[in-house]
């Protein structure tokens, strides 16, 4: 009996030794370009992880998306969709149509201001080009006649019908918000829990870092001239959490003394002149939140936080005035508990 005691205890012996020599595991990273932009995904898993195995599936994703959501690329399912000029039900995917569906939400709770179907005047104005042309109050009407999300029609999960012939669709405000939900997919599908996806620096976190300290993230100074940073959220919930922020001071063109927002009214027409600069939304969908930044920043701080607590979007808004930038909350973003913005 003391035989088999003395055996036993070197054996838990050895195991202890052994767990206690053990590494422990390590955040992994990926990164590359895509979307015209770049991308940086951190993760770590107690399993053993094929982390080139994993780059290739998200390579291989960015790819697919492109080739479904790029509004770059004419041979996209979307630019074929925008080039196609008819009233009749065209085919697209059931990922377009479901992004449409939920931009329609977004946008009917911003009273029209944010709207996929502002392609038209994007191109009018010269934003996706090197120079600013703004256009004459008679073209700008003109313009405004092709826009709106009463002029899409859903016929079923597959097919869509534009009932104005020349409407278009910009995706630009969802889609890279979308592509960070399927690469966080693809991780969970490899069992992984604990992860930091950021996609040109919208992003969205799970879980924690392997020593059980929480993923931290730098919100950026609202200036064109300098990359600061203004804040830093710290995430200490396990849940799925999305960190999106537009801004009004990387995408702008200054014309005869005057600054032009890239970010679009779409009932007016003309880009936004108000204060706000920025906008953060703290999601669990990383695909809304990414609509309802846009939104929220196309709003303004005084009708935007309005919409915000209707919709119970927590949201900080930053607005300039002069030198200084102030920040203002939205209900929902004071009532986080496991999020601190410091």
């Amino acid at each position: 009996m003391t035989t088999h005691i003395y055996k036993l205890l070197v054996i838990l012996a050895v195991t202890l030794t052994f767990f206690g020599c053990s590494k422990p595991p390590e955040i992994q990273k990926i990164s590359g370009s895509a979307q015209g932009t770049t991308y940086h995904i951190s993760f770590w898993s107690p399993e053993k992880i094929d982390t080139n195995n994993i780059q290739q599936i998200v390579e291989a994703e960015f790819n697919r998306l492109d080739m479904q959501l790029s509004n770059y690329r004419k041979d996209s399912v979307i630019e074929q969709l925008n080039a196609t000029v008819s009233s009749e039900p065209l085919a697209v995917s059931e990922e377009i149509i479901a992004l449409i569906e939920q931009a329609r939400v977004v946008s009917i709770a911003s009273g029209g201001c944010y709207d996929l179907t502002i392609k038209p005047l994007f191109d009018l104005w010269g934003f996706n080009g090197d120079k600013l042309t703004p256009p004459s109050s008679v073209v700008l009407q003109a313009a405004l006649q092709q826009v709106g999300f009463k002029q899409i029609k859903i016929v079923d999960a597959n097919h869509i019908q534009k009932l104005n012939p020349n409407l278009k669709i910009d995706l630009s405000s969802i889609a890279q918000g979308y592509s960070v939900s399927r690469m966080v997919g693809l991780l969970e599908q490899q069992g992984i829990n604990n992860y930091l996806v950021e996609i040109g620096g919208e992003l969205q976190t799970r879980g924690q870092k392997p020593d059980t300290s929480p993923w931290r993230v730098a919100l950026e100074k609202p200036l064109s001239s300098e990359r600061t940073m203004q804040k830093v959220v710290t995430i200490k919930q396990m849940e799925p959490l999305a960190v999106m922020t537009s801004g009004t001071y990387r995408h702008y063109f200054d014309v005869d003394g005057k600054r032009y927002s890239h970010i679009l009214n779409a009932k007016t027409g003309i880009p936004v002149d108000h204060n706000t600069v920025s906008v953060t939304v703290l999601h669990d969908n990383v695909t809304q939140a990414d609509a309802w930044s846009t939104a929220l920043l196309c709003l303004g701080k005084t009708a935007g936080i309005e919409a915000a607590n209707q919709a119970g979007i927590a949201a900080l808004f930053i607005e300039q005035q002069g030198e200084a930038f102030n920040e203002y909350r939205s209900v929902p973003f004071d009532a986080l508990n496991q999020v601190t913005v410091e």
